[in-house]
């Protein structure tokens, strides 16, 4: 999961509901300083929130752009059903199209992290003329790395034996043991990660890692888009194998970005960079429109 380094909202931002033709959705909504020079939706990962692009939110207001993060169905502060269905990726992607109707600035740039990068990409499939570019950040078009696939479907079938406070403690002991322990967090910071788990629903969490171990590659449905396409990713990825990524960006022309040192959440660790990088692509697809993807640039 994406861990934000501070839970303070950037200036210029305030948390409300999205109301939209497919119910309310709970998202922090960053006005532009000065001119705006565009809108971008961003759509969070597996287990994450609209909290893990707080650090980003502010640069791209500072360039210019109004940026709506989204707690999708499901999600921390946005309700869900327990029903499967509400979780399979085509609803989840009308969600997404829907969200950005309701933001009332005519196409926007959408952007998924990890898991929010399969909606992402089914939105853009469903609803093209919604969307200016589509960027697709430490997400890649198949199903995630071996090591990933064995945490998933632990995680799986955990939650469908244990009360989700039991499965917290054990994910909680487990990162203690990693490079990035828990018990190294702010208070405030650990208080919120829990609250988040516990508030998303079971029924999201399982049908988001079914699509996470999904074996159908989506890349064919890449090429298929006419929407000027991004594919970035920090250089120690360790989700999506790396290869399979810079694959995928070179058989799509993909705008491809590869952000030195960082890891799985780019948005987190080195946002001001990211920002810079997004902001640019976004420039260049404003002014190639549908005309293919015909942005891609050396990592």
């Amino acid at each position: 999961m994406s861990k934000p380094r501070s839970l303070v909202l950037p200036p210029r931002t305030r948390a409300r509901p999205l109301v939209t033709a497919r119910g309310d959705f709970a998202a922090l909504d960053t006005e532009p300083l000065g001119e705006r020079r565009g809108t971008v939706l961003l759509l969070p990962g597996f287990t994450g929130s609209k909290e893990d692009f707080l650090a980003l939110l502010g640069p791209l207001s500072e360039a210019g752009y109004r940026a709506v993060a989204v707690d999708g169905r499901g999600q921390y502060e946005s309700r869900g059903s327990r029903g499967r269905a509400a979780y399979r990726r085509r609803a989840l992607a009308l969600d997404a199209v829907a969200q950005a109707s309701a933001l009332g600035d005519g196409p926007v740039h959408l952007l998924g992290h990890s898991f929010g990068g399969l909606v992402a990409r089914g939105a853009a499939s469903v609803a093209p003329a919604a969307f200016l570019s589509l960027t697709l950040l430490s997400s890649g078009p198949g199903r995630v790395a071996r090591p990933q696939r064995i945490r998933v479907r632990v995680l799986r079938g955990s939650l469908a034996l244990l009360p989700k406070e039991r499965v917290w403690q054990a994910m909680c002991w487990l990162d203690s043991r990693g490079e990035e322990p828990d018990t190294d967090d702010a208070p405030q910071l650990a208080g919120f990660l829990e609250r988040r788990w516990m508030r998303t629903r079971i029924a999201q969490l399982s049908g988001a890692g079914r699509l996470l171990l999904d074996r159908r590659d989506g890349t064919d449905e890449l090429l298929a888009l006419r929407t000027p396409l991004h594919i970035a990713y920090g250089a120690d990825e360790m989700v999506w194998p790396v290869a399979d990524l810079a694959a995928a960006a070179a058989r799509t022309g993909a705008h491809h970005t590869v952000v030195v040192g960082a890891g799985h959440s780019p948005n987190v660790s080195h946002a001001r960079e990211l920002a810079d990088r997004l902001t640019a692509f976004w420039e260049r697809a404003a002014t190639v429109g549908t005309v293919g993807h015909g942005v891609r640039t050396a990592p």
